[in-house]
């Protein structure tokens, strides 16, 4: 059985977003006093009281869009009223009853699904009082709450709660944690949210041709070979001149903790546009962050008779000669084409992103990089590298030993990661080299274990590291 949905309606700034960050505990969707934020549909899964129950936040009823896609939004709060088993008719208590939260009453009563009725903006025993004249719209009593104020959370999740069949149990799946999280970025109508809606099958997400339709980053759970995955649709980024507004700014902020969050990254550029600065900043942002990465060159079948993907792949390998390592893909999102050879690529990234490299194996490749190309010379000191280990995953860390980092310049250390990067089976995704000056007091004397030289044998590596197995910390 599937986990039971809630949708959150009402009329514009009534508080339906504050609640939704409330009641999830995570600042999710965009507030603002500026009505008709929200557009597109957020969903969150909640457990309490041991029951699990996801929340759908809606737009708001009645808008009149500054876009004018109020039918796009109209379409969206339909689908979520659609999905879910109870609605929660949230209005304010200050604003009083008004003739639009009338209207939707009787829109909901000819649902026929349960509704439970939230009066917002309590914030105080005096404006509950005031919200019971709401008992007139035929749904009860309203459950009072504050979100501002954090007022009566409890009460409104055990109202929630209540609604639920004692005997409900959802399915495994609904509840396991997504395996990977793909983040789909890039500037503004480059097809991202056409995208998600063909990975899933559905008109997830409002798609226009009007510039910043996505005002959140929207969470959107789907399958591949039975495996939970999630894409989350994000805002496209303005250059910083252009931020002018508090939901401009919030999108970009969320835009970018996507990107923190995610386990792979997905850039979309528009075939047909030239590369720009927001662009070259969001790559950075990415790079920056250690994420592993696609490039997505969307929208291909408008250039494909006219431009080779070679001419295309080299254009961005020229405007992003430190990220040379990033696959590239062509897809056409709004037909599907090449999509799942991209989902399938970005599983393999994230499968790169968690490999390890033994000691052994990474002292062969340093050793080998350093017969090739030997570290320059400065003054009368010689760089030397001892040893080298991967520390961590996700990004593959790798810290080399050395007698002082900073006899390495810029452009060695920069040969030493491209050198690794190619012996090594993740050299898609990015790896974080580290150069570490080896403490005065030896391995030896600290553990009690030899330290290692990248001259060791492999069966003297083997045993080194079988002993050096509860000394990890010394490495870091």
């Amino acid at each position: 059985m599937s986990v039971p949905k809630f949708a959150i309606v009402g009329r514009p700034n009534v508080g339906k977003s504050s609640i939704f960050n409330w009641l999830a505990g995570v600042r999710l969707a965009i507030v603002d006093n500026m009505a008709g934020v929200t557009r597109d549909r957020m969903t969150y899964l909640l457990n309490h009281d041991e029951k699990y129950f996801e929340i759908i936040d809606t737009g708001g009823i009645g808008i009149n869009d500054v876009d004018e896609l109020d039918d796009e939004i109209e379409s969206q709060i339909k689908q979520g009223i659609e999905l879910a088993q109870v609605l929660l008719f949230v209005v304010d208590a200050r604003d009083g009853l008004t003739n639009l939260d009338e209207t939707i009453a009787r829109r909901l009563r000819a649902i026929g699904k349960p509704v439970l009725l939230v009066a917002n903006k309590c914030d105080g025993e005096n404006w509950e009082s005031t919200a019971q004249e709401f008992s007139r719209v035929g749904f009860g009593s309203p459950v009072v709450v504050s979100a501002k104020n954090n007022r009566h959370k409890q009460n409104l999740l055990d109202a929630i709660v209540n609604i639920i069949p004692e005997d409900f149990e959802a399915d495994d799946h609904d509840l396991a944690e997504p395996e990977m999280k793909i983040a789909v970025v890039g500037r503004r109508n480059v097809g991202k949210s056409t995208f998600i809606n063909t990975l899933v099958n559905s008109p997830r997400m409002i798609v226009s041709e009007v510039p910043g339709t996505t005002r959140d980053s929207i969470d959107v759970r789907f399958e591949i070979d039975g495996k939970s995955m999630v894409a989350i649709d994000t805002p496209g980024l303005k250059r910083g001149k252009s931020i002018r507004s508090d939901i401009d700014f919030y999108s970009d902020h969320r835009a970018h903790r996507t990107i923190r969050h995610a386990d792979v990254v997905l850039m979309f550029f528009d075939a047909g546009q030239r590369i720009a600065k927001v662009d070259q900043k969001l790559c950075n942002y990415i790079e920056g962050n250690f994420k592993p990465c696609i490039f997505v060159v969307n929208k291909w079948d408008k250039m494909v008779e006219h431009l080779p993907t070679q001419a295309w792949s080299d254009y961005l390998r020229e405007n992003f000669a430190s990220m040379n390592y990033v696959p590239i893909a062509f897809v056409t999102g709004q037909e599907g084409r090449n999509v799942r050879k991209l989902l399938n690529h970005a599983q393999m990234l994230f499968k790169q992103s968690r490999e390890r490299a033994t000691t052994g194996e990474l002292n062969r490749i340093v050793q080998r990089a350093l017969e090739m190309q030997s570290p320059p010379v400065i003054g009368t000191r010689r760089p030397k590298i001892y040893f080298a280990t991967q520390i961590g995953i996700q990004p593959p860390t790798i810290v080399l030993k050395c007698n002082d980092p900073e006899l390495f310049p810029k452009t060695y250390r920069r040969y030493l990661l491209n050198f690794i990067r190619d012996h090594v089976k993740f050299g898609e995704v990015p790896i974080r080299l580290l150069l570490d000056q080896r403490q005065s007091v030896s391995l030896e004397e600290r553990t009690g274990t030899a330290e290692p030289d990248l001259g060791m044998s492999e069966a003297e590596y083997r045993r080194w590291e079988k002993s050096q197995q509860k000394h990890e910390d010394s490495f870091e």
